[in-house]
Formats: C-alpha cells, structure tokens, sequence
C-alpha cells in the first residue's frame, strides 16, 4: 500500500455545494490533511482532531468488513477471497469453503454480515455474484465459521432471473430488530427491472434468517409481485442501515449522472427508478418523468453531481462525541468519507472528510471501540481507522 500518498499535506478550504433535495444552498465543510508523522494523518473532523491510521494492507479491492466476537475481523475481496484479520495482522490464507463466485465487472464477493446471535448459532451471510438463469446473479449464502473454514455451506436466496451485464449488483446485508434479514439488489443496468415487481432487480428484499420469505411482506400473495420485495425501485444499492433510534432501515444509492440519493426504505414503497431521479443518463438526455412524482417517496438527501456512495455507518459510540448520531458514508467517485448530520429523520448539514487521502472509500464500519474502520477499494487497499488523536 502506498502509504506515502497520505503525507501530501493538503489543505483545503470550506465551499459551498448545493442540496438539491431541500433545495438550498448550504455550507459542506470540507477537511484539511496534516502531515503527522510516517505512519498516522492528522484530521480536524467537526472540531474535533482524529488520527487515520493504517491497520491492514495487503488487501485486493476489499468490499467488506464484520468485527468477530473474538476480536478478529472479516474482510471480503472483490475477487472471491474472504480473509481473517488477527490481532492487527492480516492472515496469510484465505478463508477455506467459499462459493463459486464469479468476479466480473463490479461483481465478485460483496458484503458480510453476522448473525445478530452469532454467538450462540455462529451463522454468517455473503453476497456475491454467482452463476444464474440467463447470466449473472446476486446470491445469498450462509455458513458457519469454524477456525478459518466455512462449513454447513448454503445458498438461501438468488435474485433471479440473473443478467449479461456484470453492473448494479448492490449488495448490503442488514439484520433489524425483529431479526428478518435486508438485503439490496441493483437494477442490473436494465432500468426498467425496478418497476417490474415480479423481478428482483432493483428491489430491497426481507427474509428470514433461513431465507424463507415472512408471511407479512407487503407483496405476499400478489400474483404480480416476488413476495421477498420490501421495496422497489431503486437503482444500485451499496449502502444499507439500522438508524440507533427509531430501528428503521436507511438505504444509500447511486444515481445516474448526478442523483446519489439517500432513503428511508418503508414497507411496500416506491422509491422511483428510472421513473424519477435528480441526475441524467450518461448521454446528457433526461431520464423518467422528473426529480417527483405521485406516489414516490422522495430522498432525503441527493448528490448532484455524484459521489458514487457505497457501504454507510450511523456513529454510535463514545470515542467521537461530536458525531454521535450521524451517517457516515463511503464516497467512490469522490474518494472521500463524508458524515451527515442529522437532526431526527432531516439532514441538515454535510461534511467532506480524507478527499483523496487513500481513494475509493468502499466500507464504512464502527467498530466494537466505538472507532470508525474504512476499507479503500483499491488493488493494493487496506483497513483503515479513524481515533482521537488525544487517545
């Protein structure tokens, strides 16, 4: 890893940007770099002064990061590896028993999420993207994790039917509070699949841990519609959350050309691809109807122009008072960490966090010390934190 392109020494200045979904102008802080020594970049974070510290290079586009009850930690790489990290180092096999995952475009091995009682049952789920009928899907496995081997293998749900194309996989996990497991599924680069409800292209979906689909889904006996669907019409999914306080799922997507959005994802809710957005197509031409529609639940937050937002974090611990509450959020496009602050459910302000300090910031993750871990998505990527620099 090329820890020498934290110590450039940037110092950038505040400016303006633009919310389009409050339609205002507001002030988004951006964060000066420090030079800090050889190995640690000091950060003035919401008046607060932060260490990033390298934890773990070595790694190959990782995508995802669980903290283990026993201290160690999972990181998935892109091209189908799953690894352990152990007391600060990152073990040199790969975990053992993974699926036959197929790395093509922005495809490959992508999220991993524990069992909320991990403990006591030692289940774990990934996404990847794995053969299906007419190409490739986003699948879902569960495991369990004995030493460095995956055992009692099990694919519990396929968003089929799969595609040629190898974009707009999603994909997050996230467990609620009653236990029922989320999972986000991209559009597939065919737009239209979002609308259609007996497609599970551009859908959030809700299962069992089993991946049986609960008999209360909004969708359940519609001859029309996939009982899994919680929600539909989103586009690419890489970001899923429990918000700490009211329990609901938040969701972050992106857009086109322009149109990032941030969600609350509500049972049966259309969030309107491609029938609404705030970006464009590629080509400069509109895309659906406009930014609102009848029957569209509106973002809470846009991007425009993109950041390219991937995986997303509330902060809830004690280490960064100042944050407290707030949606952290990796940015690809813009190679930054951005937090949001929050006043209940309304986004009032944004703050530009490590532009350009370690590139595509894919994961965002609090860790059981209330620090925050970032994964870059880079060939010669790593495991990142984020610590008061008074300690």
């Amino acid at each position: 890893m090329r820890i020498n392109r934290l110590m450039s020494g940037l110092l950038l200045g505040a400016s303006i940007g633009f919310n389009t979904s409050c339609g205002s102008l507001g002030w988004w802080g951006t964060t000066g770099l420090a030079r800090a020594g050889d190995a640690e970049t000091l950060v003035q974070a919401g008046g607060q002064q932060l260490h990033l510290v390298p934890v773990v290079e070595g790694l190959e586009f990782p995508w995802s990061l669980a903290f283990l009850p026993d201290g160690r930690m999972l990181v998935t790489e892109r091209e189908g590896r799953l690894r352990l990290v152990e007391d600060g180092r990152l073990m040199a096999e790969p975990v053992a028993g993974l699926p036959e995952v197929v790395a093509r475009g922005q495809g490959g091995l992508l999220d991993v999420a524990l069992h909320p009682r991990f403990a006591e049952n030692g289940w774990l789920y990934l996404t990847y993207s794995g053969p299906g009928s007419d190409g490739l899907a986003t699948h879902l496995m569960r495991a369990r994790l004995r030493g460095d081997a995956l055992e009692e293998q099990e694919v519990i749900f396929v968003a089929e039917p799969g595609s040629g194309t190898g974009r707009h996989f999603g994909s997050r996990i996230v467990f609620g509070r009653d236990g029922l497991l989320h999972m986000s599924i991209g559009d597939r680069g065919e737009m239209q699949r979002a609308q259609d409800l007996s497609d599970l292209a551009g859908k959030i979906v809700r299962l069992r841990d089993d991946g049986s689909i609960p008999a209360d889904n909004p969708f359940t006996g519609r001859a029309d519609a996939h009982p899994a669907i919680l929600a539909y019409g989103v586009r690419n999914p890489q970001g899923l959350a429990l918000h700490p306080v009211t329990g609901e799922l938040w969701e972050q997507e992106h857009g086109p050309r322009g149109g990032d959005e941030v969600n609350i994802i509500r049972k049966g809710a259309n969030y309107g691809w491609p029938l609404t957005t705030h970006g464009i197509d590629y080509s400069g031409l509109p895309i659906g109807r406009g930014r609102t529609m009848e029957g569209v639940e509106p973002p809470l937050w846009t991007w425009v122009p993109s950041v390219a937002p991937s995986g997303m974090a509330f902060y809830t611990g004690a280490a960064i008072p100042a944050w407290q509450g707030d949606l952290l959020v990796g940015a690809l496009k813009d190679r930054m960490l951005v937090r949001l602050d929050l006043e209940g459910e309304r986004i009032v302000g944004e703050e530009r966090l490590l532009e350009d300090a370690i590139g595509r910031i894919r994961d965002v993750r609090v860790g059981p010390d209330g620090l925050v871990y970032l994964l870059n998505d880079e060939a010669d990527g790593g495991i990142w934190r984020l610590e008061p620099a008074d300690g």
